[in-house]
């Protein structure tokens, strides 16, 4: 599900930096007069039980070495970390160009092994000179948690992934059912082929058809709303289940429509022109659905923060 949290997150990021930057301001000052930064330090135990959902609290200074240790109720990361240079870090020289709180996008922690996000808060002395980062790393999930909790603990997404799970399952038997019927329509005559009537084969390849086409449909389904998968590239912000599923009917429907034309012209030629209709019904529907996957089209984005 990580693909999907990351595009949430991005949806609320903004806010997620407003929230963690004012959390950590009511308890360190942006700014101090004498130079001692021994009092901000001390408040970081009082910082982490403000943030119990942070994976660790540290601070850097202002060359990106981390001068205290990580505190943190995670045991492996807390007691560590101290004197290790981060100055190649996103959270430490996006703070130098912005001159403010920053959170940074999602990246693997090497640590924990876990997607995190790291909100940075600079202090200054008096003459406007960095003197440390105070740096708080958060779990991707537990910040949306914090600032979107309806993204992964809502009672409706639960019971949007139970009921997508269902009809999955309920479509992939239809589906199985379809195949079953398809095969077992030609197969029972064995390997005679003299008795083999044209349309129990034409039959069969409709029910084929279909199956592929619903079992296309679920495995769109289960993946965009059960897994949270990314959507196909140039799909854009287009539903990718109605994208697959169109697709699917419309290879369908060409085939019928080969079917059709193979049909008439053995049997009856002069019912070719409702073939021909078929054939143009599924060239409009394949237009329509080029025309909306590309106005749905948003130019990628391959931006990334690497710890």
């Amino acid at each position: 599900m990580q693909i999907k949290e990351i595009k949430e997150y991005a949806e609320i990021r903004v806010k997620a930096r407003a929230y963690l930057c004012y959390i950590i301001g009511r308890h360190i000052s942006q700014n101090i007069s004498n130079g001692d930064v021994s009092t901000v330090f001390a408040k970081l135990e009082t910082l982490s039980e403000s943030m119990n959902k942070a994976e660790a609290i540290y601070a850097l200074d202002g060359k990106g070495k981390q001068i205290t240790e990580n505190i943190s109720k995670i045991k492996k990361l807390n007691g560590i970390g101290k004197g290790h240079d981060r100055s190649d870090r996103a959270y430490y020289y996006k703070t130098l160009r912005e001159h403010r709180c920053t959170l940074t996008e999602p990246y693997p922690s090497t640590i924990s092994n876990t997607m995190v996000v790291t909100a940075s808060f600079p202090i200054y002395d008096d003459k406007d000179n960095l003197i440390s980062i105070i740096c708080v790393d958060i779990s991707l999930s537990n910040i949306l948690r914090m600032v979107h909790p309806s993204s992964i603990d809502s009672l409706s997404g639960t019971v949007s992934k139970i009921s997508y799970t269902a009809f999955s399952v309920a479509l992939a038997a239809v589906a199985l059912l379809l195949f079953v019927k398809g095969i077992s329509s030609f197969l029972h005559f064995g390997l005679d082929f003299s008795v083999i009537e044209i349309n129990k084969i034409f039959e069969a390849t409709i029910l084929l058809t279909l199956s592929l086409a619903i079992f296309d449909l679920v495995k769109a389904i289960f993946e965009e709303e059960v897994l949270g998968k990314e959507k196909r590239e140039g799909a854009g912000e287009g539903h990718q289940t109605m994208i697959r599923f169109l697709g699917s009917i419309i290879i369908a429907l060409s085939i019928e429509a080969l079917m059709l034309v193979f049909k008439f012209a053995l049997t009856d030629p002069a019912q070719l022109e409702y073939a021909v209709y078929l054939i143009s019904g599924v060239a409009l529907l394949l237009v329509s659905l080029s025309i909306y996957v590309k106005f749905n089209q948003v130019p990628s984005k391959n931006k990334s923060d690497i710890k």
